[in-house]
């Protein structure tokens, strides 16, 4: 039981640190924003949270069960949407952003595509921080976000400061998944046994 509570906790956590580096995003817009997003991802790393996008890639490498996955996605979209709301009720400039954001969302290939590439620099990012160096996040987030790649806790983050509810979520969390186990595959040492 404690383990569950554990694992609900620190992914209420993380939920709540990727909404503070969206609001800033969703509050000063580029250059400032994608830069200070950064730290949502510094605090999950340096805190130990839990976020679907920073451990997907390394489900078979930390053996986490598929289940305690899928819950930990479950507890960051539900608490996500939910602190967007409080943002939507704080701060109407965040709420009018957010809005005209998750308008030009849409279920399609190269949404999905965007999903797949932030999926890869997620990984690379939480890759970078476990052998010792914050740089990956430091430049990979804002890299993701100028880009306009998909992250799907920041999304429905905003779909709650928005009020709104898109089906493009699942397409973003399929990609976002998609593209971390890519790059944890094109990653692994592959050996080819040489010709006798």
């Amino acid at each position: 039981m404690n383990q569950k509570l554990e694992l609900v906790g620190k992914s209420v956590g993380a939920a709540l640190l990727i909404a503070l580096g969206d609001f800033v995003l969703l509050k000063l817009g580029n250059p400032i924003g994608p830069v200070i997003f950064a730290f949502g991802l510094l605090g999950v790393c340096y805190m130990g949270q839990n976020l679907f996008t920073g451990k997907c890639g390394f489900l078979i490498e930390d053996k986490i069960k598929l289940l305690d996955l899928f819950a930990i996605l479950a507890v960051n979209l539900l608490a996500g949407f939910f602190i967007g709301v409080i943002f939507s009720l704080i701060d109407t400039q965040v709420a009018t952003a957010a809005a005209a954001k998750a308008a030009s969302w849409e279920i399609s290939m190269p949404f999905f595509i965007k999903s797949i590439l932030c999926g890869v620099i997620m990984y690379i990012a939480v890759l970078t921080y476990r052998k010792g160096t914050p740089l990956g996040i430091i430049f990979g987030v804002p890299l993701f976000i100028f880009c306009g790649f998909q992250h799907c806790i920041a999304n429905v983050i905003t779909m709650g400061a928005a009020q709104t509810f898109s089906w493009s979520l699942i397409i973003c969390v399929l990609g976002n998944f998609v593209g971390s186990l890519l790059m944890w595959l094109l990653s692994r040492n592959i050996t080819i046994p040489e010709k006798k």
